[in-house]
């Protein structure tokens, strides 16, 4: 059941009036990401010309989550979400959006893009275990599915309507110009969390400092999630292929978009949208299968991530723009499946006060191997070019389809009452 805790349970489209909030917060902060997203990497590769330093970017948006995860977990079962969050929103204004508008433009070099992203990703790395744990208390479990796809369609409005304003924005002013533009959206979603009154967590009355308290509860999130936990395993596995892939293939998309098919960063943004349209009409549909026993909706993943696999594949050969964004769509439905599922796994099996940090130490999995796909497919598009690097994430999106069906056998046929993972 959900916690009372006074705030409006009013049922909607939307599920609830907190969560209704948290929805639009996300929304205008999804589109500034998005708007963000194509002006950091068409700064960096316009300058550098390499594909290998843009990268970094992505890199440096990963590293955080992974050092931090552990102290991060902790963090998010012990403190207030809604502190979290709101901070987490207003750095992220700070240092993306208002540093780029104080800095001249003879003076605002990779070197200090790479550190503001990095400071971003830290607040970034926080805000995203936050979120995540915070919808057991927004709505009912039976609605966990619909709201983490709802959820993932602000992800989608980001991508369908971010990059397309980034291209008009990167060709008629300048990438930090757009950068600074960010600011606003961040703030709009600080503002969102104010009104909402989340379940307190709870907290623990220990008579020990500080840091030994800390240590303990760390200790108690690895045994959970590394003691006796095949599904936890095998569901962050398939997180990991998943993310080796799509993080490389989104870093890169503007190298292939400008390689590959020859295009502008207008026709790159406009393309880009295109992934957008595919995740919003996934993560719609998913809004209709929250009630589905455990297992279906993990089969999902086998067909989502094989589909995402055979179109990425073709990309290769499309001659036509037209052809090529419709495989983007069917790109951007099937990546659309896993994230959504994954966190309903968790937040349905895992005890409530582990929760922060089992979505930490996934989150952790997912961003090592998300780091390690950028670098790789960073050098390989280098090396080899963007054809042979496209396809190879096409197969390892086959590999997850694959690990997708062993976590699927692993899961039982109906929810698990019992709190815990089997």
């Amino acid at each position: 059941m959900v916690p009372q805790s006074g705030a409006r349970r009013t049922r909607r489209w939307l599920l609830t009036g907190d969560f209704t909030l948290v929805w639009w917060g996300q929304v205008v902060s999804q589109i500034g990401d998005g708007v963000s997203k194509l002006a950091l990497l068409w700064f960096v590769y316009s300058i550098t010309g390499s594909p290998l330093k843009t990268s970094v970017i992505g890199l440096l948006q990963t590293v955080p989550a992974i050092v931090l995860a552990p102290v991060i977990g902790v963090a998010v079962d012990r403190l207030p979400k809604k502190l979290l969050l709101i901070v987490s929103d207003l750095v992220r204004a700070f240092v993306l959006g208002l540093i780029p508008c104080w800095m001249a433009a003879e003076t605002f070099t990779v070197s200090h893009l790479y550190i503001l992203v990095t400071l971003h990703a830290v607040a970034t790395a926080v805000f995203g275990p936050a979120l995540t744990a915070a919808v057991p208390s927004l709505v009912a479990p039976s609605q966990y599915t619909s709201a983490n796809a709802l959820l993932q369609s602000t992800t989608s409005l980001g991508i369908i309507m971010g990059p397309a304003l980034s291209g008009i924005g990167i060709a008629a002013l300048s990438s930090q110009n757009v950068l600074c533009l960010n600011a606003a959206t961040y703030v709009v979603a600080a503002a969102c969390f104010v009104p909402i009154r989340f379940v307190r967590p709870t907290l623990r009355l220990v008579k020990e400092p500080a840091v030994t308290s800390m240590l303990h509860d760390l200790a108690d999130g690895v045994r959970y999630v590394m003691a006796g936990q095949p599904v936890f395993v095998l569901l962050t596995a398939t997180a990991a292929l998943y993310t080796f892939a799509t993080s490389a293939f989104t870093t890169l998309f503007p190298v292939f978009g400008r390689k590959l098919l020859d295009l502008g960063p207008v026709e790159v943004g406009y393309l880009w949208s295109m992934l957008g349209v595919g995740l919003l009409i996934t993560s719609l549909a998913l809004t209709a299968i929250s009630a589905w026993s455990i297992k279906r909706r993990a089969a999902m993943i086998i067909v989502s991530s094989a589909l995402s696999g055979a179109a990425l594949m073709a990309i290769v050969g499309a001659k036509q723009q037209a052809t090529a964004a419709l495989l983007l769509g069917l790109v951007g439905a099937g990546i659309g499946v896993l994230t959504p599922v994954a966190w309903s796994v968790l937040q349905e099996m895992t005890p409530p006060h582990l929760l922060g940090r089992a979505l930490a130490f996934y989150t952790m999995g997912a961003m090592t191997s998300a780091m390690g796909g950028i670098s790789f497919f960073g050098w390989m598009t280098g090396r080899l070019g963007e054809a042979p690097a496209l396809l190879a994430i096409g197969a390892v999106m086959f590999a997850t389809a694959m690990t997708a069906a062993r976590l699927a056998a692993r899961l039982p046929e109906d929810r698990d009452g019992d709190g815990g993972l089997p």
